[in-house]
């Protein structure tokens, strides 16, 4: 019998299995709403497009530096000269095959027996799986619906310990679209300043995607810490490009070419073409990528403003990304047992706040990465699925 070493620690992100069942149901001819998956509904900009047709074209078949093609690495730092005004040096981006790779690898650098990780829960679901898998100890910091979904300094300085090797932050975050306020990354950053043996990975996937004059605070911005952090970022959200799979990290000095190693050994480069798209992503116009900000701001107006006139069901309008996470435990109804329910009997396709963590159980996650329209036919069915079977999770 074939045994393997462990990868029964190996988690799962759910909403694939979500996604897969209700493309069954819709197969067999039902109507499903998907609000489930984290994707944008709207197609990569054509000019990016191009520009990836045009590099297969003229020849860019072959394989590329395991760091990413240097016209690439340049347009980066670029960008976060000009949207953040902080300074990078390109030796100091590694281009990868999408955002889970940056963290798949911080966590595999940190994560051994004896070792603790501090991470976000409800929080997006790899964080847990992999640290899990390294056979390090996750140390959940709880992200409360009562400080808006941001992360409390405080508290996640009061979960460091001897053992603690990596911190992991996400603003604005997944499940829940919240911001953390730059006052409390500000905290954590003083706190953490002199802990020189303690990584942070910042996850700002979303950096792009906020609200209401809400302010995204890059963890960049402080020199303090730079020695020690990794971040995330990529084009999946901000540019619609969720299949390209194209992300890329902000390694320090002392990391970087332990990144590039593994980047080697793993998958060796990204693909060339995708790679030119990201350069005309970054360096092309930027209106279609406002125009869907745009669009998730109104969805998000819509999406709270619905929920909340659902008997039993509370949520506080977002301020980033471009999820709702509703507080529904007056429904009576467990999370899981209801994100099940609304896909096969309502044909709504959400998710449930446990497969984001613990601290999850009563909330359930809506992407409104979908038409006005489809949100309200989605809301409408839950309010009258829920008006029928109160308490029946």
């Amino acid at each position: 019998m074939l045994k393997t070493v462990g990868l029964e620690r190996l988690g799962d992100e759910n909403a694939f299995a979500v996604l897969a069942r209700a493309a069954e149901l819709q197969a067999e001819g039902r109507d499903i709403i998907n609000l489930g998956i984290g994707q944008p509904d709207f197609r990569t900009p054509d000019h990016i497009v191009e520009a990836a047709i045009r590099a297969l074209k003229d020849g860019h078949h072959g394989y590329t530096p395991a760091l990413g093609i240097a016209p690439l690495r340049n347009a980066v730092v670029q960008d976060l000269h000009r949207r953040l005004n902080v300074d990078v040096n390109p030796d100091n981006v590694m281009i990868v095959p999408g955002g889970k790779v940056t963290m798949f690898f911080a966590i595999s650098m940190f994560g051994e027996p004896g070792a603790e990780i501090i991470c976000p829960d409800p929080a997006f679901p790899i964080y847990r799986s992999m640290i899990d898998y390294t056979g390090a100890t996750a140390v959940p910091v709880p992200i409360r619906e009562e400080a808006g979904f941001g992360f409390s300094a405080d508290e996640l300085l009061g979960l460091i310990s001897p053992k603690t090797r990596l911190v992991i932050v996400n603003s604005p975050a997944n499940p829940t679209g919240g911001v953390t306020p730059k006052g409390e990354i500000e905290k954590l950053v003083r706190g953490l300043a002199d802990r020189p043996d303690i990584a942070i990975l910042s996850d700002e996937i979303y950096g792009q995607m906020t609200y209401d004059g809400e302010e995204h605070a890059s963890f960049l911005s402080y020199p303090e810490i730079r020695d020690r952090l990794i971040l995330l970022d990529g084009w999946s959200k901000t540019y619609a490009m969720t299949g390209w799979r194209l992300g890329y990290g902000i390694w320090p000095d002392a990391l970087i070419d332990d990144a590039r190693k593994l980047a080697v050994n793993n998958h060796s480069c990204v693909n060339a073409s995708a790679q030119y798209a990201g350069i005309a992503a970054l360096e092309g116009p930027q209106d279609a990528a406002r125009d869907m900000v745009a669009a998730f701001d109104e969805r998000r107006i819509v999406i709270s403003d619905r929920l909340n006139e659902i008997p039993g069901v509370s949520c506080i309008r977002p301020k980033g990304a471009f999820y709702a996470f509703p507080n529904i435990s007056k429904t009576g109804w467990k999370s899981k047992a209801l994100a099940s329910a609304l896909l096969e009997d309502a044909g709504v396709a959400v998710i449930s706040g446990t497969d984001f963590g613990d601290f999850g159980e009563g909330y359930i996650r809506f992407s409104y990465a979908n038409s006005v329209e489809n949100i309200v036919r989605a809301v409408d069915r839950v309010g009258a699925f829920l008006a029928d079977n109160q308490g029946s999770g």
